[in-house]
């Protein structure tokens, strides 16, 4: 979920603000990174042009349901999460603690799954937020322009923290 230097991308999708770089192979997504703005890139596959297709109508509409086969990826814990994460509706929020509870396990240990979370926007760990209203954390970062990012998504889906 990290912007990573030299990284290799099969479509660059571009946001206000930042945009979305997609990996993937024939088959399978296989991860997507926010990076700092930059020029858009052509996919070079056809299912980075889907990939692609399906961000862009999510950033022109916040309830656009993506359906992306995503490569299986993290520990048996992080998919837990990320399954719990991928069934909050747009709009709507949980906390780390509300989510943990969910799955009986520390917040802690449900923020650091968010951080590890291979597709953002997808699976929206932007929709986890921090309790007594705060954004907390995004993408293992704690301010910046991961947190800019977080706070657009959020005004995107029209979501308010907490």
């Amino acid at each position: 979920m990290q912007t990573r230097p030299n990284q290799v991308y099969q479509a660059i999708v571009a946001a206000p603000g930042f945009c979305l770089g997609v990996q993937c192979d024939a088959d399978e997504i296989t991860g997507i990174d926010f990076l700092e703005p930059r020029p858009a890139q052509e996919a070079s596959s056809a299912l980075a042009a889907e990939a692609a297709r399906q961000l862009e109508a999510y950033l022109a509409d916040p309830a656009f349901t993506f359906n992306l086969p995503l490569r299986p990826a993290g520990t048996s814990f992080q998919r837990r999460v990320w399954q719990q994460i991928a069934a909050i509706p747009g709009g709507q929020t949980l906390t780390y603690g509300q989510l943990a509870k969910n799955i009986k396990n520390a917040p802690r240990a449900v923020g650091q799954a968010c951080g590890a979370n291979p597709y953002p926007v997808v699976v929206p760990c932007h929709r986890v937020v921090a309790t007594g209203g705060g954004l907390g954390g995004f993408a293992r970062e704690r301010g910046g322009f991961l947190l800019d990012v977080k706070r657009w998504l959020l005004q995107h889906e029209h979501s308010h923290p907490g």
